[in-house]
C-alpha cells in the first residue's frame, strides 16, 4: 500500500527588503534555503524617481545600483540549485537590468539564462494627456507638467506570470505592487486563476509580510529590554513556504540570525496597512481581517485565513516632480553650556537669514538630541530625565527654497558659526539637495500595457 503524495509546497525568499539592502541573507537564502524562488524588493516612490534622472543622464541606467553586485553575488549559486529570481530591480530601466544581467551571466559563464525584462508601468506621456488630478491635494497634474520627474504605474503579477510561463530564469520589473512580486510565482507554479480572489487575497498575505525582508526575522521588530533579539548583525531574511491554498509557513535559514515568531508576524502584517479589510492590490483587493496567526514550532510560524474580491479597474501611479530645493547645515557643540551654545547658534543663523533675505518657505531650527524630534515641550523629554542637560548636541538648520544657491545660502550661513558663533563649534557640514516629492492618480486600467522580453544568454 502507498502512502498519498504530500501537498505541494513552493519555497520562497525574501532577498531584499529595500533598494539598500544587505547582500549576504540573500547568498545565504539561495545557498541553504532550499528555495524554488528569490524575490528582491527594492523599489520605492523616491526609488524609482531617482532612478529615472539617472536614465536621463545615461540611457543604459536607471536600474538598481546594487543590481550589479547582487547578481555577482547570487547568480551562481541560484543557477546551481534551481532558484528563479524574480525582482523590480529593474526600476527605470528594465531592459538595460536585463542586459547587465545578461552581461554578468556571460562574465560568470553562466549559459542557458532566459532573462525577463517587464515593461509598460512608465505611462508618463499617458499621464501628461489625459487631465488628471493629484488624489492627495486635487490639484491639477498639467499644473506641475514642466517640472515632472516620471510617472509609474503599480502593475500586478500578471506580465511576471506571462514572464516565468515563458520559462524565464530571472524576472526584472520596473515599478510593481510589492505583494505581487510574490504572488506571482505562485500563480505560475499552483496554476491560479487570476479571477480566483480569496487565493490572490491569501497570496498577497504572503507578500506583504515577506516584502520587507528582515523586518519578520526581527529587525526592525528589536527593542531592547523588552523585544530583545540575538544575532541582528547576521539577521537571516524570511522564507515563505507556500502551499496550494496559499497559507504559509514564515521561517528562515536555522543557523541565521534573528527569529520568527507570532509576534513580529503580527507587526509586519499590520505594517503599512490603512483598512485591512480593503488593502487595494492590483491584483485583488485583499482582506485581511480573518488572518490567523500561529506559532508551530521556533521559527515557524503559520499564516492563513486572507481572502480577497475582486480587483478594481484603475491602477495607482506614482507620480514624482521637483518640489524645490534643501539646503542644510550642521555643527556640534560640547561640554558644560552646550544646549545654550547650541540655541544661540540657532538664533544667530534666524536672524542671519533675515538679514540676508535668503528666500525659504520652510524652515527648521533643531537641537538634536535636544527637541528634533519631539519639540521643546515637557512631553518631549523622557521622564527619567527631565532636568538634565546633555554635555552635547548637535545644532542643524534646514530650509526649503525654490533655488539651489538659495538652498546653498543657508548651509553656508551655518559654517560662518565657525568663528562668528558662540565658542567651541566644531564638525561642521553642509548639503543641498533636490527635493522629490510624490503624488499620484488613479488610470484606468486599460491604459496600461504590461508586456515582457527575454534576454538569453
Amino acid at each position: 500500500m502507498t502512502s498519498a503524495n504530500p501537498p505541494r509546497v513552493v519555497r520562497l525568499g525574501a532577498g531584499a527588503g529595500y533598494s539598500g539592502d544587505r547582500i549576504e541573507p540573500a547568498v545565504e537564502l539561495a545557498t541553504h534555503g532550499k528555495l524554488d524562488y528569490l524575490v528582491f524588493e527594492c523599489l520605492a516612490e523616491r526609488t524609482i524617481a531617482l532612478a529615472q534622472q539617472a536614465r536621463r543622464l545615461d540611457p543604459e541606467s536607471g536600474y538598481d545600483p546594487l543590481l550589479e553586485t547582487r547578481m555577482h553575488a547570487v547568480l551562481p549559486v541560484a543557477r546551481r540549485n534551481g532558484v528563479r529570481i524574480v525582482s523590480n530591480m529593474g526600476a527605470a530601466n528594465p531592459l538595460a537590468a536585463a542586459r547587465k544581467t545578461a552581461s554578468i551571466a556571460r562574465e560568470l559563464e553562466l549559459g542557458g539564462l532566459k532573462i525577463a525584462a517587464v515593461t509598460g508601468d512608465d505611462v508618463l506621456e499617458v499621464v501628461r494627456g489625459g487631465g488628471y488630478h493629484f488624489e492627495e491635494s486635487g490639484d491639477a497634474v498639467a499644473d506641475f507638467d514642466a517640472r515632472i520627474v516620471s510617472a509609474n504605474a503599480y502593475l500586478g503579477a500578471d506580465p511576471i506570470v506571462a514572464a516565468l510561463a515563458a520559462g524565464a530564469d530571472v524576472v526584472l520589473t520596473g515599478r510593481a505592487a510589492d505583494p505581487s512580486l510574490f504572488t506571482a510565482p505562485l500563480i505560475h507554479e499552483f496554476g491560479w486563476r487570476f479571477d480566483d480572489w480569496n487565493r490572490l487575497g491569501q497570496a498577497t498575505v504572503v507578500g506583504h509580510l515577506m516584502e520587507c525582508a528582515g523586518q519578520i526575522t526581527g529587525g526592525y521588530f528589536a527593542d531592547p529590554r523588552f523585544k530583545d533579539i540575538a544575532g541582528l548583525a547576521r539577521l537571516g531574511f524570511p522564507i515563505g513556504e507556500v502551499s496550494e491554498d496559499g497559507a504559509v509557513v514564515i521561517t528562515k535559514v536555522a543557523h541565521a540570525g534573528g527569529c520568527v515568531t507570532e509576534a513580529t508576524c503580527k507587526e509586519q502584517l499590520l505594517y503599512e496597512i490603512h483598512d485591512p479589510q480593503r488593502y487595494l492590490q492590483p491584483d485583488v483587493v485583499a482582506d485581511f481581517t480573518q488572518v490567523r496567526i500561529a506559532e508551530e514550532a521556533k521559527d515557524r510560524v503559520r499564516v492563513a485565513g486572507g481572502r480577497g474580491t475582486e480587483r478594481t479597474g484603475t491602477l495607482k501611479v506614482s507620480i514624482a516632480y521637483v518640489d524645490g530645493y534643501i539646503g542644510e547645515g550642521q555643527i556640534s557643540y560640547g561640554g558644560p553650556g552646550a544646549v545654550a551654545r547650541g540655541r544661540l547658534a540657532l538664533d544667530i543663523v534666524r536672524e542671519r537669514l533675515v538679514i540676508t533675505g535668503v528666500d525659504v518657505s520652510e524652515l527648521r531650527f533643531d537641537l538634536i538630541g535636544v527637541d528634533s524630534l519631539y519639540g521643546s515641550t515637557p512631553g518631549g523629554v523622557c521622564a527619567g530625565e527631565r532636568g538634565l542637560e546633555p554635555f552635547e548636541v548637535r545644532a542643524r538648520v534646514t530650509g526649503r527654497t525654490g533655488s539651489r544657491s538659495e538652498a546653498i545660502r543657508i548651509a553656508n550661513e551655518v559654517e560662518t558659526l565657525y568663528t562668528n558663533g558662540p565658542a567651541g563649534g566644531g564638525g561642521v557640514t553642509k548639503s543641498t539637495r533636490e527635493v522629490v516629492a510624490v503624488q499620484s492618480v488613479l488610470l484606468p486600467r486599460d491604459l496600461v500595457k504590461p508586456t515582457f522580453e527575454i534576454v538569453e544568454v
